[in-house]
């Protein structure tokens, strides 16, 4: 009888594990924290607890109360493009409107981090590979986390902005619209011709080496005038790294701002490139 009882107890117990452990498929929202930094992440699970990570950078927006809107879209894009069906992607609402350009690297480190070292013990899963993506600021973001961080690769599309300095001082003369980048800037640094260090200091000309990991790059060669005025030379700089994991350019003939997600050939080397490694 004592025997049978040991068993019974065994055997629930077994059964509650296996059910708690179950691999479900979901979609959520959750508040993050790593060292005392708290971030925004919605997180597309498969129906698989041992798992390959994609975490995702949207681009520029305005307002903070529509960053989740942009981690939604931005998810949404790369899931279309990504072939793999079994890797979890985590894409992060990242702050900007009360911030100076470049600031929110904190919050951008913050999800990574966490993604690597507290997302297993909080989501039940195991986590395998890392890897970063990021379109247009979001590809500024993840180009210089890999100046700081380890992962199994990173790929940003159309990354930017290149050169603050060449951007803003348009904008000082009058010969582009005003932006609220600039403005900000400007209050604390002043114009970029009394203070152009510190606007080159947040420009991506200025992350161009110490990659820690391979890197893809993907650039629509009919982007906006200022990002292409800079291009050829953040290209240039970031081929002649001699500290760098390598890395690999795709530009698109007549691609626009978002080519990774609309260029059949680029999105065939995404996957090539997560596939790879």
């Amino acid at each position: 009888m004592r025997l049978l009882l040991i068993l019974s107890i065994f055997f629930l117990s077994c059964t509650k594990y296996s059910k708690t452990n179950t691999p479900t498929a979901y979609r959520q929202t959750k508040t993050i924290s790593y060292n005392n930094t708290r971030v925004d992440v919605v997180i597309d699970k498969p129906a698989v607890n041992d798992l390959d990570v994609l975490i995702i950078y949207h681009g520029t927006v305005l307002y903070d109360m529509f960053s989740l809107t942009a981690a939604n879209t931005t998810l949404d894009s790369f899931k279309n493009i990504l072939d793999r069906k079994d890797m979890m992607l985590v894409s992060v609402a990242y702050p900007g409107e009360n911030l100076l350009f470049g600031d929110n690297i904190v919050q951008a480190e913050a999800a990574l981090l966490w993604v690597k070292n507290s997302a297993a013990n909080e989501l039940g899963i195991n986590v395998k590979k890392v890897f970063l993506a990021g379109h247009s600021q979001g590809g500024y973001l993840v180009t210089r986390l890999n100046t700081m961080h380890q992962t199994n690769g990173v790929i940003a599309n159309a990354p930017g902005p290149l050169n603050l300095v060449y951007r803003c001082e348009l904008e000082e003369n009058g010969q582009v619209a005003v932006s609220v980048t600039c403005d900000k800037l400007r209050d604390v640094y002043g114009t970029t011709s009394v203070n152009p260090d510190a606007y080159f200091q947040r420009s991506l000309l200025n992350f161009t080496n110490g990659f820690k990991s391979d890197m893809l790059f993907v650039q629509g060669l009919n982007d906006s005038p200022i990002q292409l005025y800079s291009w050829p030379t953040f290209k240039q700089d970031v081929l002649n790294c001699t500290n760098c994991q390598s890395t690999q350019f795709v530009e698109v003939p007549g691609g626009e701002h978002p080519s990774l997600f609309t260029s059949p050939v680029a999105k065939t080397e995404f996957n090539n490139f997560i596939n790879s490694r």
